[in-house]
């Protein structure tokens, strides 16, 4: 069970983390991470444009629309996100307040 609403992870912006590199194959892609060692299959080609479009916007909302994914859909993607997201082959993206927080 998940302990964050799908509204509140939809507006969260997320990024494939650094120690990933994704490799494209027939059914998808190949999720290597290098910290960890753990491969994970990425067994739809939409799958591979959200995780792709995750780090050029803002949120997951932003990301679902990006990669034309139909929001009766998106449950199921949310649900793979997360399980990504578990096992730390995406990461939340840095806040930019974070970064201009001294500049206030």
């Amino acid at each position: 069970m998940s302990t964050f609403s799908d509204e509140a992870f939809l507006g969260e912006g997320w990024a494939l983390s650094p120690s990933v590199a994704l490799r494209p194959e027939p059914f998808g892609a190949l999720a290597y991470h290098f910290g960890n060692r753990r491969l994970t299959f990425l067994k739809r080609p939409e799958l591979v444009e959200l995780v792709r479009a995750l780090s050029a916007s803002d949120s997951i909302r932003g990301a679902l629309g990006a990669a034309e994914i139909p929001a009766g859909e998106w449950p199921a993607y949310l649900k793979a996100l997360r399980g990504l997201a578990a096992a730390d082959m995406i990461r939340p993206q840095a806040t930019s307040s974070a970064a201009t927080g001294a500049a206030s």
